[in-house]
């Protein structure tokens, strides 16, 4: 399972579906860590940002190709195609967020203060509705109610079907 793709909590709702499903939980952090010695925002400014979403992308297919587990996935991954055709054999939960949530969150972050979901959205909104089995809006919901939803396969009242 891939959760994720938006910067919306999916590490935070992403250990809690792990643990009630009895799954490993996977984010990128550690492996960028210990493969190439930095946070995301150390390699992008080392390497550059292009770089970056390689070494993301790199971790999603290594974890897909193994065990089931829960994914943490960055939203550049989606513009790979091998990730998106990796990522149409697993089960893919979108989790969403109004712009202005993304924005507010986004703007926080060591590396990405100019974020901007509307280019964003434009960029990679139809990769994302390419491969989510599920989108989750969770503007209004803990992560707590996140992992309920996806627990209960996605129940109506918080997750839309695709």
């Amino acid at each position: 399972m891939v959760i994720g793709l938006m910067g919306s909590g999916k590490t935070t709702a992403g250990r809690l579906i792990a643990e009630a499903l009895g799954l490993e939980f996977s984010d990128s952090d550690p492996f960028l860590k210990a493969r190439y010695g930095g946070t995301a925002a150390q390699i992008a400014a080392r390497e550059g940002a292009a770089t970056l979403h390689l070494y993301e992308a790199e971790h999603v297919l290594l974890e897909l190709a193994g065990a089931p587990k829960v994914i943490a996935a960055a939203a550049s991954t989606v513009e790979d195609p091998e990730v998106r055709a990796a990522m149409r054999a697993a089960f893919v939960v979108w989790v969403d967020a109004p712009d202005k949530v993304l924005t507010e969150r986004m703007r926080s972050s060591d590396h990405r203060p100019d974020f901007d979901p509307a280019v964003m959205r434009a960029r990679r909104g139809g990769y994302f509705r390419e491969v989510a089995d599920t989108v989750c809006d969770v503007s209004e919901l803990a992560p707590e109610q996140v992992r309920d939803a996806v627990v209960r396969e996605l129940g109506a009242s918080t997750c839309d079907h695709d």
